[in-house]
C-alpha cells in the first residue's frame, strides 16, 4: 500500500482540477475533431485535447495506486 498523503493528493487534484480541465477541454475536443477531417494539420492539437478530456481517469488510476509525483 502506498503512502495515504498521495491518495489525497489526487483526490484533490480530481477535484478541483481535473475535472475543470476535462470540461473545457471536451468542449473543444468535440468542435475541433471535425474539423480535422478538412484540415489535417490540427490533428496534434486535438490529440493533446484529448489527453486533457483523459486527465480525470489518470488522477484516479494515480489515486487509486497512491502513486507520487515522480
Amino acid at each position: 500500500m502506498g503512502n495515504p498523503i498521495w491518495f489525497v493528493f489526487w483526490l484533490l487534484v480530481l477535484w478541483f482540477v481535473s475535472l475543470v480541465v476535462a470540461f473545457f477541454c471536451s468542449f473543444l475536443y468535440i468542435i475541433l475533431y471535425t474539423l480535422v477531417v478538412c484540415i489535417p494539420g490540427l490533428s496534434g492539437v486535438s490529440d493533446i485535447l484529448l489527453q486533457g478530456v483523459q486527465f480525470p481517469h489518470y488522477c484516479a488510476q494515480a489515486m487509486m495506486d497512491c502513486k507520487s509525483l515522480c
